[in-house]
């Protein structure tokens, strides 16, 4: 039986290449507004970010979010990102307590 092909997405903070799953998706609508997509199943052109801080800094820094979509991003969608992060950093430190 053929193992199913897992997609593979490149982080714009870090420029490293993970499966999409792990990643954080942002998506640009067609209409211009720019989100959080935590389904990876809306409508729009997507960049994807590692859930970590240092990922969120450097592509916010270096404006690699606007450079994906060719607009700004407004500062709701870096808290949310930021948000999301936090949750998932403390949902892997309690795994690993667990364990």
């Amino acid at each position: 039986m053929q193992q199913k092909k897992i997609p593979v997405r490149r982080c714009v903070g870090c420029n490293a290449q993970k499966p999409k799953k792990e990643l954080v998706r942002v998506v640009r609508a067609p209409d211009g507004t720019v989100s959080v997509d935590l389904t990876g199943k809306k409508a729009g052109r997507g960049a994807y970010l590692c859930p970590s801080a240092a990922c969120l800094a450097k592509a916010r820094k270096a404006k690699r979010l606007e450079n994906a979509f060719g607009t700004s991003v407004p500062d709701d969608v870096f808290e949310r990102l930021a948000e999301e992060i936090r949750c998932a950093e403390q949902m892997a430190k309690e795994a690993a307590l667990h364990e």
